[in-house]
Formats: structure tokens, sequence, C-alpha cells
């Protein structure tokens, strides 16, 4: 498995080679069907790039080398430095889910029943708009799955069955 400190050198030269294209997260997505969010996540590696994806990919990007591929198409790592939340942007984004955290908890409950939405099977997707006063505003959309909990019976555990 590899190591933050790898992963962070890995995301160094990943981000380079990006910045090197002239390309936006939003200008790779629309060239390799991918969400701008999910693109970002390649880049940041923490999330896989899929084999039948890579060929795209490398077209949208031909800055990326065939090691950075190969490595992006590793499974990757899922960890952040909590030193990030230092940062203004990833601190208010936190602050925000953690103030509506429980209400939207509430609604899920509210409008599903017991369960949660998953971050498997999750799209993510960032968009500029204009308010009505004219100024930017971020458009966070967040798409899950919703899981709901299971009552644990004893003759539903298949752990207990294959005994």
């Amino acid at each position: 498995m590899a190591t933050l400190q790898a992963k962070s050198a890995l995301v160094t030269r990943l981000l380079e080679a990006k910045k090197k294209s002239g390309k936006t997260y939003n200008q790779i997505a629309e060239q390799t069907g991918l969400t701008n969010a999910y693109v970002a996540q390649l880049f940041r590696r923490q999330a896989q790039l899929k084999p039948g994806t890579a060929k795209a990919f490398k077209a949208a990007v031909p800055t990326l080398t065939d090691d950075l591929i190969e490595a992006m198409q590793e499974i990757p790592l899922r960890a952040y430095d909590p030193i990030i939340l230092q940062d203004p942007t990833i601190y208010r984004l936190h602050e925000a889910t953690s103030h509506y955290a429980e209400s939207i908890k509430d609604i899920i409950n509210e409008e599903f029943g017991d369960g949660i939405m998953s971050a498997i099977g999750f799209y993510c997707s960032v968009e500029k708009v204009k308010g009505k006063e004219g100024e930017d505003r971020v458009v966070i959309t967040m798409n899950g799955k919703y899981l709901p909990h299971t009552e644990q019976k004893t003759t539903d555990n298949v752990a207990k069955l294959a005994k």
C-alpha cells in the first residue's frame, strides 16, 4: 500500500502534468465524459482511473506520461492529511457539511427510512452560477445511492450459515 508521502509525490507530478496541459477540470471532464469532481479526484489520487477510461483520459491530457496513467489505475489510498482543514475553502466546506449534517440526515431518514447515503456509487459535480444579485455562487451537487440499514437476523447471517 502506498504511503501518504509517496501519494503526495505522485499527486504533485499529476497536477504538474495537468497544469502543463493548460486544461481545466471542466474541459477534461467534457472530453472524458466524467464529472469535474471525479476528474479532480483522479488527479488527487482519491479515485481509480478505470482501464476503459484510460485511453480517453490520456487523449484529453496528453502531458500525462504512461507511468502516470498506470499509477492512476492502481487502487488509491483514499486518505487526506488533516492539515488541509487549515485551507479556508476546505474548512468552510467542512463547516457547511457539519452544520447541515444532522438536518440532512433527518431529511434522508424522513424521506427514505433508516439508512444512509453511500459514498460508493457516488457522483459529485461543482458548478458556477450567478445569484439573483449577479454574484458568483458555487453549486455542489452530491448524488449518492441510498442504502437502508438492515435488521440483523441470525437466519440471514451468511457467515453463520457457512459453518
